[in-house]
């Protein structure tokens, strides 16, 4: 059993402490929203003393567990005014739980602006002044303390969103080549770390004991049939591999459901300019890398190195959410321009979706033409600079609607919506309307069963089954979020009838317990629960979960409505 570390971020002081009954058997999602919802009173200010910012690793994190590498970070969201978890890969995760840190709790808030960073390793913890990191963007930050305390050591740290506290602030990762390129990137937990004026944490498992494994006989044989699941399936396999995340585009464009021009259409004329197959052609030619790992022990491999047009580095983990928020829904159709927006959230600390939806929104309000990517470039540098323009736009799209007098704002509870248009995906669209994240895609990814035909076939453009999709998915994503396993392992576990078990078999083998898939679904119910409860006591209502008006209009090229209402959802959506 591991430790929770608690940090006093007002008297730098912490102390470990056993795990309570209460917290016993949670990992990642499971732990961070249990304890946000007994720790954090629900209607206290999301950037004040009493909220808690929690990392936690997931329950087979650590462990030889292909894809399980991947870290929750909990909070009040400052966006959304309710729950949020928020998970990223990186090395972090795997050394928290190699280092016996079960959870990871920043608590209360300092009264002075000096920023702090926070130094975890087997010898101890360190909360030492940022000195010189104060106001530099993440690229700076992780390659200072790469430098430091050397290479392939984990770091969590903020740019300059996170510290001026915007609600669109990310909290950023170290990838595999200590850049920051993977994001606890929605809900706006970089401002939370902001407010507690942490800049960084470095994270150092050197010296650690290996993970144990109760039965490592029966593990092994779990985890071999596991890689062998994941790497014959053909979108973990193959898809997801040759063009990253961004094969979606062609697909999902095709499909009618790509939201263009703040969602007008469901088609982009040009598509085939942002695609994933001409991202890997790019790739290719300038010497990038077209495949890697987002965190040690990754098998699917479906994040990149983009480079620009003289063969150097412009981002990394170039993904298809980003590429469509800052390209069809703005209708910038130069990859390059793309990039370097994507670059500029990575090192300021900024989700890339929201960011990419408030471009849209700026556009709309004629703060910059459309389609310019250019003039994005530079508005979203305001940000960087800490001017008025920046304030705006890093605080999300909901608030940039509101600046510019906009009302075809594509938010639920605050959130902006990701990539794929609840009229021609339904059962998406019922997640956005329903998970207690705000409008989230991958809380209950309904594209699985609506577009690409796995785990069965339901239609996207009819209400029947859809409802049911989101509900079921949501229940397994929270589960999978728990283990801290990668979400996109969700597409092998559809389609293999001994999916969800031989998740439970690594389960068992590590802690010699005897789980059924019964339990892990039950374990997913409390979870959605858990966030339920929290959001209901911080004001929400079935009205919140709702898509907005704008979605009433018809929607090319299927000429569909979104046509639930609100009763269906609430009556329906209960765990």
């Amino acid at each position: 059993m591991g430790k929770l570390l608690r940090i006093n971020t007002k008297e730098k002081t912490f102390e470990f402490e056993d795990v309570s009954e209460a917290y016993a058997g949670l990992g990642g999602r499971a732990l961070t929203s249990r304890m946000i919802l007994d720790e954090v009173p629900a209607t206290c200010h999301p950037l004040g003393k009493f909220n808690k910012l929690i990392f936690s690793p997931g329950l087979l994190t650590g462990s030889p567990a292909a894809n399980s590498g991947r870290l929750s970070a909990g909070g009040k969201s400052p966006l959304t005014g309710g729950i949020k978890e928020s998970n990223a890969g990186g090395y972090a995760s795997q050394k928290l739980a190699k280092l016996g840190i079960t959870g990871l709790v920043l608590e209360d808030k300092p009264e002075g602006n000096d920023f702090s960073i926070i130094v975890i390793n087997n010898d101890g913890v360190e909360i030492l002044p940022a000195g010189d990191l104060a106001g530099k963007g993440n690229y700076a930050v992780m390659e200072s303390l790469w430098e430091k305390y050397g290479k392939n050591v984990a770091v969590l740290s903020i740019g300059q969103a996170g510290e001026q506290c915007l609600k669109g602030a990310s909290i950023q990762q170290a990838d595999m080549n200590g850049r920051p390129g993977r994001a606890h990137g929605r809900g706006g937990l970089g401002a939370v770390m902001g407010s507690k004026k942490i800049k960084a944490i470095v994270v150092d498992d050197k010296g650690a004991p290996r993970i144990e494994i109760k039965d490592p006989d029966a593990f092994k044989a779990a985890n071999k049939r596991w890689v062998d699941m994941l790497k014959s399936h053909p979108v973990s396999g193959q898809g997801l591999p040759a063009f990253g995340t961004a094969v979606l585009v062609n697909v999902i464009n095709e499909a009618g459901a790509l939201p263009t021009k703040n969602f007008r259409s469901g088609r982009f004329e040009h598509a085939q300019d942002i695609s994933g197959e001409k991202m890997a052609e790019l790739i290719e030619q300038r010497g990038g890398i077209t495949t890697e790992g987002c965190h040690p022990g990754c098998v699917i491999k479906c994040s990149n190195v983009y480079h620009d047009k003289d063969g150097k580095v412009l981002t990394t983990g170039f993904e298809y959410e980003t590429i469509w928020a800052f390209g069809a829904h703005t209708t910038i159709h130069e990859l390059d321009d793309i990039a370097m927006l994507d670059r500029l959230c990575d090192d300021f600390g900024l989700d890339t979706i929201e960011m990419g939806v408030t471009i849209g929104i700026a556009m709309e309000g004629g703060m910059i033409p459309w389609g310019d990517g250019k003039a994005a470039i530079a508005l979203l540098s305001k940000v960087g600079d800490y001017a008025p323009e920046g304030k705006i736009i890093g605080n999300g799209a909901g608030f940039t609607g509101d600046a510019l007098g906009v009302d075809r704002v594509p938010v639920v509870k605050n959130q902006a919506f990701p990539a794929y248009d609840p009229r021609s995906c339904k059962g998406v669209g019922v997640t956005y309307a329903t998970t207690p994240m705000g409008a989230d895609h991958t809380a209950g990814y309904g594209v699985t069963a609506n577009i690409l035909s796995v785990g069965g076939t339901i239609d996207p453009l009819k209400k029947q089954g859809n409802i049911e999709l989101s509900q079921n998915l949501q229940v397994a994503t929270a589960a999978i979020d728990a283990a801290g396993l990668c979400l996109f392992i969700a597409f092998a576990v559809l389609d293999n009838e001994d999916g969800v078990q031989t998740i439970v078999d690594m389960l068992n083998a590590k802690y010699e317990l005897k789980l059924t898939p019964d339990d892990v679904v039950a374990l997913g119910k409390s979870i959605l629960n858990n966030e339920k409860e929290f959001n209901r006591r911080a004001g929400f209502t079935k009205i919140d979960d709702q898509l907005p008006e704008m979605f009433k209009e018809t929607f090319p090229p299927h000429n569909t409505t979104w046509d639930f209402t609100s009763e269906e959802l609430s009556k329906t959506l209960s765990f």
